[in-house]
């Protein structure tokens, strides 16, 4: 199992949303946020522990729409054991001037356990640290780079072409 992808995604499965809440106002860093996120695949590695093997990873993230003060709704697309899935996440989100932080503190993931984790999202890069509690807890790091997707393709119409 990808573990950074346990903590960043399958936490999403468990907080789909029915109704999308309304519009907030924004400010730059926050606009800035919402804009590099949308549409975007984080594609990286990850560690467990102090080892240095880097697995590969990857998020598919369709849009970020802030919530509340400090919590944000992630819409992304889930690619786990041969599924591909939509899920929603509240996750909170805080500032350090103009840098977003996933900040994440036992983090109930139910079924999974608790999660902790930052991580720092800045100029089209992501990187931080990540862990789980319990007697089998462990963590590591995780870092790579914000890819924008390709627009997707227009619906085809039904109209007959001249």
């Amino acid at each position: 199992m990808k573990l950074a992808t346990f903590l960043l995604i399958s936490a999403f499965v468990f907080g789909q949303d029915a109704a999308p809440p309304p519009p907030l106002e924004l400010n730059a860093a926050e606009k800035q946020f919402q804009e590099s996120l949308n549409n975007v695949t984080l594609t990286g590695y990850f560690t467990q522990g102090d080892g240095k093997e880097l697995t590969e990873d990857k998020y598919v993230i369709e849009r970020v729409t802030k919530v509340k003060e400090d919590t944000w709704k992630f819409e992304a697309r889930i690619q786990y054991n041969k599924k591909d899935f939509k899920v929603a996440m509240p996750l909170p989100v805080k500032f350090a001037g103009d840098t977003p932080v996933i900040s994440l503190t036992n983090f109930a993931v139910p079924g999974f356990g608790s999660f902790t984790a930052r991580v720092v999202m800045y100029n089209g890069a992501y990187a931080g640290t990540w862990g789980s509690a319990g007697a089998n807890g462990h963590g590591g790091k995780l870092f790579g780079k914000i890819v924008k997707n390709e627009p997707a393709p227009a619906a085809p119409t039904d109209k007959p072409q001249p």
